[in-house]
């Protein structure tokens, strides 16, 4: 059953890991799908062809993140390439990561992280504002290390709370349209980011499961099925939540 048939669906960095579940995901119940990408053209493409070949519709438009008018040109983009259409729901997936703490993190990489991470998916909604449909889907792609104390990733966590917040006064604003608001909040998850400290390393695989209460690591596919409960008519009745994707991590 294709749940969000005639639904046009933003999702940005959908080029790989949790943004390409997403994005798979949203087409196969239904959505045409615009993915974005940063760097990656031949990912993106891929990831393209993947959806088409399971009788999906997507495209992909590049939009580096972070900088000044980002998000004016993401959507000028999605524009030209959509003939202007109507959005039903908007995913923001792409993010970044600074492993450093505050004794080390350099002024440049902390207003890197929150260009990306805050200040991007803050314009991406302003300027969809025009162009969602009323009852339309906001879903924020956040993280357990806004819940835990961590401080490795500190600025890493700081922005994923920063969203959370965001999350919740959007939710607020947006519901007299019927527009729901929503957090996803993933753990560890394999994914290609994860791979040179995760992959092939024995003991930080069982680590990395150990913190879960269900005994595993995550995979991107656990995340995407979340994301596309909340951006179905069965989610309705959720809005200004953060949803906890970590597999149950450190109850």
């Amino acid at each position: 059953m294709e749940r969000l048939a005639g639904k046009v669906a933003l999702v940005t960095g959908g080029s790989r890991g949790i943004g390409r579940a997403i994005a798979r995901r949203l087409a196969a119940d239904g959505a045409t799908v615009a993915l974005t990408y940063a760097r990656d053209t031949a990912a993106a493409e891929e990831t393209v062809r993947h959806i088409e070949k399971d009788g999906g519709r997507a495209l992909a438009l590049h939009a580096e993140l972070g900088r000044h008018g980002d998000a004016a040109a993401l959507w000028e983009a999605f524009d030209a390439a959509t003939g202007n259409a109507r959005v039903d729901i908007v995913v923001n997936n792409a993010g970044i990561g600074r492993s450093a703490d505050i004794a080390v993190l350099t002024e440049e990489e902390f207003d890197e992280v929150f260009a990306v991470n805050v200040r991007a998916p803050f314009f991406i909604v302003q300027h969809a504002l025009s162009r969602l449909n009323d009852g339309g889907r906001i879903i924020n792609i956040s993280s357990g290390a806004a819940r835990l104390a961590m401080p490795e990733i500190i600025a890493y966590g700081s922005t994923k709370g920063a969203l959370d917040t965001f999350t919740l006064n959007l939710a607020k604003q947006l519901g007299p349209r019927g527009i729901t608001v929503n957090s996803v909040a993933p753990g560890i998850i394999d994914t290609d980011v994860n791979a040179g400290w995760l992959r092939g390393n024995a003991e930080a695989w069982e680590r990395a499961s150990s913190l879960s209460a269900l005994g595993r690591v995550g995979t991107p596919e656990d995340v995407a099925d979340v994301v596309a409960f909340l951006a179905s008519d069965d989610a309705r009745w959720v809005t200004g939540r953060v949803v906890d994707a970590t597999g149950g991590s450190a109850l």
